[in-house]
């Protein structure tokens, strides 16, 4: 076997793909310029180290469970003109995160929270910082189902160590008396260490219908809202735009 098969086994045994993949070429455009051998080494290593950032980057990606990849450009601040642009942009310098500010944000259904909290999601993971989005029901589910194991404190240490935690959807469903306690002990475990970033329908003042307990409601409430930024979102909804659109399309 010649040296050049040895070097590509060894590529594929250190576990170099890229390097592997990119030899070939790499080698005829060498043959063909005057590139020294510390150039040569260097573009592949960089190729290399490129391809694993952009690997790791997708795995960070999926873990992370967005619905979809949405950045703040693709919001249309034109249909719902009430939201600050500014606002948002501030958001996305992460700013809050340093203080462990929340961010509540608020209005009807199909107005833009969760595309808005989503790319806030993915400047966290731009910046290398960990992100997980979650609906409040299937959060609410994992631990309980946790809690009947025996290993709720294992998942509560989990979910309260991501730098940025996405609560989606609080209010479409109540919760019952357990997952309510165990979802304030979540949010009590992150106070002032994390941040989290909540979207609701339900005004603040109505939260207690979800929680099915008064005190405990003004507990979470009282640590969610402080240090918190609440956004407000008062518009029409973007999915009743699409479906009337489509509808005068068919029409």
């Amino acid at each position: 076997m010649s040296h050049y098969h040895q070097l590509l086994n060894q590529l594929n045994e250190l576990n170099l793909s890229c390097m592997k993949e990119n030899l070939p070429a790499h080698l005829d455009e060498v043959a063909k310029s005057d590139k020294s051998l510390v150039d040569s080494l260097f573009e592949l290593t960089q190729q290399e180290i490129s391809y694993r950032k952009k690997e790791s980057q997708k795995k960070v990606l999926k873990r992370a469970m967005f619905p979809y990849h949405k950045r703040l450009h693709d919001f249309n601040f034109d249909f719902q003109p009430r939201i600050k642009k500014k606002e948002m942009q501030d958001l996305l310098t992460l700013r809050f995160l340093d203080t462990y500010d929340n961010i509540l944000f608020i209005g009807n259904s199909g107005v833009g929270k969760t595309h808005l909290a989503v790319s806030i999601g993915l400047e966290c993971i731009d910046r290398g910082l960990s992100c997980l989005f979650i609906t409040s029901t299937e959060l609410v589910n994992r631990l309980i189902r946790a809690h009947k194991r025996g290993t709720s404190e294992t998942m509560l240490k989990k979910y309260s160590g991501y730098s940025v935690l996405i609560i989606d959807e609080v209010g479409y469903l109540p919760f019952s008396k357990e997952g309510s306690n165990l979802l304030f002990q979540l949010i009590n475990m992150r106070y002032e260490r994390k941040s989290t970033i909540v979207t609701t329908n339900i005004p603040l003042s109505q939260w207690s219908e979800i929680f099915g307990n008064k005190k405990l409601t003004n507990a979470l409430l009282d640590r969610l809202v402080h240090h918190s930024k609440l956004i407000q979102i008062t518009g029409p909804s973007y999915r009743m735009k699409s479906y009337s659109e489509n509808k005068e399309v068919k029409s």
